[in-house]
């Protein structure tokens, strides 16, 4: 379940507050899922197959834009498991790098800790969420912040998982907490 009371917190991302985006308490419970999944995985860096992974944890709202339901969510996250234990598609310790932003070390101001796909996924959903005259971002803000990146591990999972990935964006962009 998520939580529309806003957080005072910005994501932490290691990295000034100042520059964060604000995010819900119930998304900041879910990106620190991502970090402890990441440092436990053996990973340096949380990237999009974490956030996902997270999402379909905790965010009934991302859960009701797959098609497939249950089903489908079942088995997106037996390939995420399969990810954490070392077997199936094989990441674990490699930085994502879906060539759509250039690496954290050649961004100016890049944070440590976060994939470029991760960190712009998180970026876009502020955006989202301030178009959506919310100031703080949800899961469904993030939800469509990482399938934006078509290249992302997340979106490598969700189409692995029969995912309709363009037809998802889609429906992303017209969805929304209320």
């Amino acid at each position: 379940m998520h939580s529309p009371t806003p957080s005072s917190r910005a994501a932490d991302t290691g990295a000034d507050d100042s520059v964060d985006p604000p995010v819900s308490d119930a998304l900041a419970a879910m990106l620190a899922t991502a970090r402890r999944r990441a440092a436990r995985d053996g990973d340096r860096q949380i990237d999009t197959a974490h956030l996902l992974h997270s999402l379909l944890e905790s965010d009934s709202g991302t859960w009701e834009l797959l098609d497939g339901g249950s089903p489908q969510v079942g088995k997106l996250l037996g390939y995420l498991v399969q990810r954490s234990i070392g077997y199936g598609l094989r990441w674990q310790s490699t930085v994502e790098d879906s060539g759509a932003v250039p690496a954290v070390s050649e961004q100016p101001g890049g944070v440590p800790g976060w994939s470029p796909s991760a960190r712009a996924a998180l970026e876009l959903a502020a955006e989202r969420a301030r178009r959506r005259g919310r100031d703080v971002a949800e899961g469904l803000d993030l939800f469509a912040g990482l399938v934006a990146d078509p290249e992302c591990r997340g979106v490598e999972v969700l189409r692995r998982a029969g995912v309709d990935v363009e037809r998802l964006a889609e429906r992303l962009r017209g969805a929304g907490p209320a």
